[in-house]
């Protein structure tokens, strides 16, 4: 694999804030990289660093190896279940998240429009493409929102705790809608769940003020005490779940 950018002894915060300290990271194409860490650690500051949504207090992120451009990153945020109540269907959506290719009248093209319907029939959404964000199931509007962030044709996807609101069975097509992708996209995605995501991504990254990579998708407890993220065991089913604890 080739780099496709790298973190170079970064340290960002808010209001004075250090949330990462001295932070450096090399992130190869076509990864899959689970983010976990404990709350306040600092997981969703270190995306909105590599969007460019927040500068840091000191480093950088270098996007120079792979040619990376921030229009080349789709974001995926954490969702809120007040998001549904805006009154606009799931095409809209899906043709937001190409707002940088919009024409000087300011409307998106028959290319645009094209191009949306294909993402849609991807993630089998086609059906649904005319319905209200308000009439979907959680597993729907996830699959709403994952089409909006590859509907810009990324080179790097970044998702923010994406299983949220659904249950296991829209859980487990949605990791292997991002297995497909990742043949075509590095994939950085935040979880608390380590024992279902180690299923599906290529390597770790533990973020606790400090980050730690793990270039295997096999991480154990010992692993995890090492780089500072707390654990407990849960069940989901019968199926027991190495997941972090979330501080208050």
């Amino acid at each position: 694999m080739s780099v496709l950018f790298a973190i170079e002894s970064l340290t960002a915060g808010y209001e004075g804030k250090i949330v990462l300290s001295d932070v450096s990271m090399i992130v190869q194409e076509n990864d899959f990289i689970g983010i976990i860490g404990p709350n306040g650690g600092g997981k969703t500051t270190l995306l909105k660093v590599i969007l460019g949504l927040l500068q840091p207090l000191s480093g950088k992120v270098d996007y120079s190896p792979g040619n990376l451009r921030l229009n080349q990153i789709g974001y995926m945020p954490q969702v809120a279940q007040g998001d549904t109540l805006f009154p606009v269907t799931v095409e809209d959506v899906v043709l937001s998240g190409m707002m940088h290719n919009r024409g000087p009248t300011g409307r998106m093209g028959r290319a645009e429009k094209k191009h949306a319907a294909e993402v849609m029939d991807e993630l089998g959404l086609s059906p649904l493409a005319h319905q209200a964000l308000n009439e979907l199931s959680g597993g729907q509007l996830q699959r709403v929102y994952l089409a909006r962030a590859i509907s810009g044709s990324p080179r790097l996807l970044l998702l923010d705790e994406p299983a949220t609101f659904v249950d296991a069975s829209f859980e487990t097509d949605f990791y292997e809608k991002l297995k497909l992708l990742n043949s075509r996209m590095t994939i950085m995605m935040v979880s608390h769940d380590v024992g279902t995501i180690s299923a599906w991504v290529k390597s770790f990254a533990c973020v606790s003020g400090k980050v730690f990579y793990h270039p295997h998708s096999k991480i154990t407890e010992e692993d995890l005490r090492m780089y500072g993220c707390p654990i407990q065991l849960v069940t989901h089913g019968d199926v027991p779940h190495v997941v972090l604890h979330k501080h208050d």
